[in-house]
């Protein structure tokens, strides 16, 4: 299942939710050690590549401090154009502002994925994008994902919904969240089964299924003779329509000869 979500997100690739965001995107919002290079074209003792200082600022020559944090890129070049006009320094300058590094703005990527990482915000970032550049969800993970967001409640995103769905089941990332992919959920299946174990919990499945998954119920069982134990309470009969759930125990007796 999950290889065919990531099948179909190489294949449609170019219709992954957040272009819009991005190509709307007045750029990325400068603050603290990130990295930048200011250059004033034809003045190279003007030119400087530095790391914005813990208090927002950079200084540069001629002009001395100069308020960085809370600027795009652009802004910041217009700002350092305008300082060198103001202070009778050039006349018409050129300025550029490259980021060399970004680090003030990130999210982390955490758990059942290829990669766990920090990935830096140098543009808006939806969910599933990021779990892309984290290499994906590994075969032992869930098939959803925590969004832990400072001062907000934990949301549970489906996996199968941020690669189908719109873009409000797809959140923007915000500077300092989290997205955390946990183990599979798993139920447990024995007695006279083919295949008794542990396997993961799929979306909507049942006991039936969870039956065929195990490798079918062995030639000394019975379908008709199937228990079920779930939180930890005591075992009941099963209802081979009823849905599964984490941690769910499934116990198949033998049938009477």
């Amino acid at each position: 299942m999950r290889g065919f979500l990531l099948g179909l997100l190489m294949a449609l690739g170019f219709l992954v939710p957040g272009a819009a965001a991005v190509a709307q995107s007045s750029g990325y919002v400068l603050g603290p050690d990130d990295a930048i290079q200011v250059i004033v074209y034809g003045q190279p003792e003007v030119s400087i590549t530095t790391r914005i200082k813990s208090d927002g600022t950079i200084v540069m020559p001629l002009i001395g401090s100069v308020r960085a944090e809370g600027q795009t890129n652009v802004a910041l070049a217009k700002t350092v154009g305008d300082k060198l006009v103001q202070g009778g320094f050039l006349k018409d300058p050129v300025v550029n502002i490259e980021i060399q590094a970004y680090v003030s703005k990130f999210v982390n990527v955490a758990g059942q994925v290829t990669q766990p990482q920090i990935v830096p915000l140098d543009r808006p970032y939806r969910a599933l994008e990021v779990l892309l550049k984290a290499g994906w969800v590994r075969e032992t993970g869930a098939n959803y994902v925590y969004l832990r967001r400072p001062g907000s409640p934990e949301q549970r995103l489906a996996i199968e919904d941020l690669v189908r769905g719109t873009p409000d089941k797809d959140p923007l990332l915000q500077p300092g969240d989290t997205l955390f992919v946990p183990n599979a959920d798993t139920f447990f299946i024995t007695g006279a089964i083919n295949r008794p174990g542990s396997f993961q919990v799929l979306p909507g499945m049942t006991v039936r299924q969870a039956l065929a998954v195990s490798g079918g119920v062995s030639p000394t069982g019975s379908s008709n003779k199937v228990g079920l134990i779930r939180d930890g309470g005591k075992e009941r009969d099963a209802d081979m329509t009823q849905t599964l759930q984490k941690n769910d125990v499934i116990i198949v007796k033998e049938r009477l000869f």
